[in-house]
């Protein structure tokens, strides 16, 4: 009894590669939705660094609603003396400081206040567009590897979206990200701190070659002495032998 393979119809087929069509294209859109959040540009700085231009990078996520207010609270372990604000057309930026329950040495002198929110109204960011925020901040602190910036998205609609989760190691990127800074050791740190290693080290291979030296020149002359016994019992058996 004979089987016959029988091949599917040209309609199927045809809807079989739409739906995975339309499933590619679903995945790309929620890459696409996860993706976008709110993040700091650039993403890494020297520690101790001072008057850096950043952007907080704000994007639009909703379709029916436009994103009407932003705030980014700064960190207030590590924190931040001052800020300048870039203008953005349409857009009205409030900052707020907080006296620090300990004063911070900078390089401009000690100061007791540092910058706590920046608080972005009036504007308008569109489905489909972003905005960036530009600040100026005072000098970076040096004792930590990273600053966390969390930060609120308000909508036209009176959603609140708040971007404070924060990354944890060996986990998987959280919803909502907080925006993080990464912070560098200065440049030229890495060289410093080996050039006394460096230093340490000479004296010590300077003594192994030292001591390397003398030994062979001590060998030479052991060599060299045995040389000449050798030549001196050799000419008296010359010597001796005719008067044998």
């Amino acid at each position: 009894m004979s089987s016959t393979l029988r091949m599917p119809s040209r309609p199927l087929v045809r809807r079989a590669a739409a739906v995975g069509a339309l499933s590619a294209a679903a995945l790309l859109a929620a890459a696409g939705a996860a993706s976008a959040h709110v993040t700091v540009q650039p993403s890494t700085a020297a520690k101790g660094a001072a008057d850096q231009t950043f952007s907080f990078r704000v994007p639009n996520e909703q379709d029916g609603a436009s994103t009407t207010k932003v705030q980014v609270y700064f960190p207030a372990d590590h924190p931040i003396p001052s800020v300048l604000v870039a203008q953005v057309p349409g857009w009205t930026a409030t900052v707020q400081t907080t006296k620090l329950s300990k004063p911070i040495q900078t390089d401009d002198g000690q100061v007791t206040d540092a910058v706590s929110e920046i608080t972005w109204s009036g504007g308008a960011i569109r489905p489909g567009q972003y905005q960036d925020f530009t600040v100026d901040l005072g000098q970076l602190p040096s004792d930590t590897d990273a600053l966390t910036f969390k930060a609120l998205q308000t909508y036209s609609n009176g959603q609140v979206v708040r971007w404070i989760e924060e990354q944890q190691p060996g986990q998987p990127e959280p919803e909502n990200p907080a925006p993080v800074l990464k912070l560098t050791a200065p440049a030229g740190t890495t060289a410093s701190a080996t050039a006394p290693a460096r230093e340490a080290a000479a004296p010590a291979g300077g003594s192994s070659s030292d001591g390397t030296a003398r030994a062979l020149g001590i060998t030479g002359i052991v060599v060299g002495a045995a040389g000449v016994v050798t030549g001196v019992l050799g000419r008296r058996r010359r010597g001796g032998s005719p008067a044998a």
